[in-house]
């Protein structure tokens, strides 16, 4: 039988299709109802800006802020230097303290436009934890804190296991990862009664082993919570497109791209992404997302305007919707557009950008249009297309696609039957 959820935040987070797995459904239920709960989301700096895959857990500390609870956002100023191998075919480039200084401070500027910091009891607070790894001891922490972790066990976690499985190398460094975010939650507990660690359905071998740890060392009874791993209803992971990751810092996509990323969403995944990354009601989400042919696309917008008011705030989003109805309405999706009809044959098992550009007649070649891409001149659906290489399936032209090349010449491709 299925476990209802008593308080708001563990009520909303089933309604609105964020929860996978729980270490104790109704433990971390009860602990909601009788207070304030902490709980911890960790991000290492591997960028200078999250992108939209971190988008879902970004509104997950959002949701438990806005039902009550202390939000800690905890930086991996320490973890950053080792690198997560979870579910990676290759190990992460390392990067030195003042890179990942600059990353923090960019990631920090879109925590603050999502979450509320002050001294509050639910006021969220941010943490680095280079403060507590930075300064440890390696014999005693190999003491105190590695005697307690079986490597045969690390080895059956999936996130090692398939790296293994696929026989691709993992470094001993890479292979401390797991305790020290374990150890970070002990450490987080022990300074500011941290109750809950989440993250993506990737990271529960992680978490759990914190709780194991936190029992061990802290005598603690602690709570892990993870969210899916979202992919588009076309099968592509959430937050890719043609042109790369969907940057939410400003400065490294423009509120406009951003806009159009969520107008772009497919049909099918609407609904979902309402419920996911807004904050309307559920059954409005529903409505919304059961619209059919045509008057979907109104509700892509209401997603668009919604999602980009959170990160850039309603002026940005008013400003990128009045300026994709000029650039549509103008010199868009109308009928004189040139077309390029593919066949599902034509398409076989996939066609790349630079193929498509050439194809659709924008460029005169795959060489020319691998220079135009190369050289930022190129765009599908007003987003910038980066990869030349990037293949596109049925999934992607499921819609017809707007190419652009340059700032006038425009051309439709259309997937047909035949």
């Amino acid at each position: 039988m299925t476990y209802h959820p008593k308080s708001e935040f563990l009520h909303t987070l089933q309604a609105r299709g964020f929860l996978a797995d729980c270490t104790d459904l109704q433990g971390l239920d009860e602990a909601l109802i009788k207070g304030v709960v902490p709980a911890y989301i960790g991000y290492d700096a591997t960028a200078k800006s999250l992108h939209v895959g971190h988008l879902l857990n970004i509104m997950l500390l959002r949701w438990l802020q806005k039902t009550g609870h202390k939000p800690i956002t905890l930086m991996g100023g320490g973890t950053t230097k080792v690198g997560d191998p979870s579910f990676r075919s290759e190990e992460r480039p390392l990067l030195d303290g003042a890179a990942i200084a600059a990353n923090i401070d960019g990631m920090q500027q879109v925590f603050a436009k999502y979450l509320r910091y002050d001294d509050s009891a639910d006021g969220a607070i941010m943490l680095d934890n280079a403060e507590w790894l930075d300064g440890l001891n390696y014999l005693e922490f190999l003491r105190d804190v590695g005697r307690h972790f079986s490597v045969n066990r690390m080895l059956s976690f999936d996130s090692v296991k398939t790296r293994l499985d696929r026989q691709q190398s993992l470094s001993f460094l890479e292979f401390n990862y797991m305790i020290l975010q374990a150890y970070d939650f002990v450490e987080i507990h022990r300074r500011y009664g941290c109750l809950l660690q989440m993250g993506g359905s990737d990271q529960w071998g992680n978490i759990v082993s914190g709780i194991d740890l936190a029992r061990r060392i802290a005598d603690a009874d602690l709570f892990g919570l993870t969210t899916p791993l979202l992919t588009t209803s076309d099968g592509r992971k959430m937050g890719k497109s043609a042109g790369g990751a969907i940057w939410l810092n400003a400065d490294m996509l423009s509120p406009y791209e951003f806009w159009q990323f969520w107008r772009n969403t497919t049909d099918a995944d609407v609904g979902r992404f309402l419920k996911l990354y807004t904050e309307l009601p559920v059954e409005e989400c529903d409505r919304l997302g059961a619209l059919q042919g045509s008057e979907i696309n109104a509700a892509k917008i209401i997603l668009a305007n919604q999602v980009t008011t959170l990160c850039h705030g309603a002026e940005a989003a008013q400003t990128a919707e009045t300026t994709a109805r000029e650039v549509f309405e103008k010199g868009g999706l109308g009928d004189d557009l040139p077309r390029l009809e593919l066949t599902l044959a034509e398409l076989g098992d996939g066609m790349s950008m630079a193929q498509l550009f050439a194809r659709s007649g924008l460029a005169k070649s795959g060489k020319d249009a691998k220079r135009l891409i190369a050289e930022g001149g190129a765009r599908a659906n007003d987003l910038p297309v980066s990869d030349a290489g990037h293949m596109l399936c049925a999934g992607d032209l499921a819609e017809p696609m707007k190419l652009t090349a340059g700032k006038k010449r425009h051309a439709l491709v259309v997937l047909v039957a035949g």
